[in-house]
This record gives structure tokens, sequence and C-alpha cells, in this order.
């Protein structure tokens, strides 16, 4: 039985939710997110409350049932409030910078990275802080990963970028004789 799951999803005044032909839709202040529910997860909307249940008793539509419940508390919380990530550089000459849609990094490679910002997030740049911020949380996490992969911190100096609440083990260098 999924913990998540049973029980019910509480639906604030200030959203609209509909389901459609599988798709879940949630309409709030920050804009409209949809997602695709399995098939076999049946979801009831009724009063202010969402349930949802499996519609078989196997492995996957138990591990369906918890997860589809996750999603949608995650979209109704994400329109009434924006997902943030932190991250934090750190290293000799390194930069970025936000131009348009576009985050420009410079971590020490020979040339500059380029990133797309999607158009449903908010990237922000101060001094060594990157935040990332939108409604749909699992696109926040994804792309503050993809700038972490850019440079990933190393554990003798620290050096890279990492997020801010991380914390890097630290290896002690080679000792002089």
């Amino acid at each position: 039985m999924s913990r998540i799951g049973k029980k019910p999803i509480e639906i604030p005044e200030n959203i609209t939710v509909s389901l459609t032909d599988g798709v879940f839709k949630v309409e709030g202040p920050n804009g409209i997110l949809e997602r695709e529910i399995n098939d076999i997860i049946s979801i009831d909307i009724a009063d202010n409350e969402i349930t949802v249940t499996p519609k078989k008793k196997t492995v996957f539509a138990r591990a369906m049932w918890g997860t589809a419940a996750s999603h949608i508390k995650n979209m109704i919380s994400g329109a009434t409030e924006n997902f943030t990530k932190k991250l934090t550089f750190s290293g000799i000459g390194y930069r970025a910078n936000v131009s348009g849609d576009t985050l420009t990094l410079e971590m020490g490679y020979s040339h500059d990275i380029n990133l797309d910002i999607p158009k449903e997030l908010e990237v922000l740049v101060e001094k060594n802080t990157i935040t990332v911020g939108g409604p749909d949380k699992e696109l926040v996490g994804a792309f503050a990963a993809n700038i972490r992969d850019v440079r990933t911190p190393e554990p003798y100096k620290g050096s890279g970028i990492k997020y801010s609440d991380e914390i890097i083990r630290r290896k002690e260098g080679k000792k002089a004789v």
C-alpha cells in the first residue's frame, strides 16, 4: 500500500484542476502545468479533493500509485509558488552570466559553455550564486543538474559548481617528505 497515494490531495481555492484523456492539468497563479498520467491509475476529482487509486493490483500499479500522487502534489504546489534550486561556484576565473535566454558559464575551459534556459524557468546570477526557479519541480531540478554537470566539484580544492546545501568531502593532498 502506498502511504503517499492513500492520502487525499487538497485543492487550494485559487487552483483549478482537470483530467482529460489521461492528461492531468493544473491552472494557477504561476501558470498551467500538464502531465500525462499512466492509464493504470484512476484519478477522482470531487469537491476540493483529489483521490488517486490503482485500477489493478499489480506491482507496477502500486508503484505508479504513489508516483502519480507525488506528481500531482508537486504540480499543485508549483502552480501556487515557485520551486527554487541554488547553486554556488568557486574557482579562480569562474564566472556566470545570464543574457536573454542563455546562461553563459566560464568555468576554466578553453571555451565558454552556453546553456539555453527553458522559457518556463527563471535564472538569476548574483556574485557566485546561480538561482534556478520555476513552477515545474522536475524541470527546475533537471536544469540545475545540467548546470552542475558543467564543472562538478573536485575534492582537493573544492572548486566547481555545487548545490548550496551540498557538502563536499574534502581529501588531503600529497604531503612533502
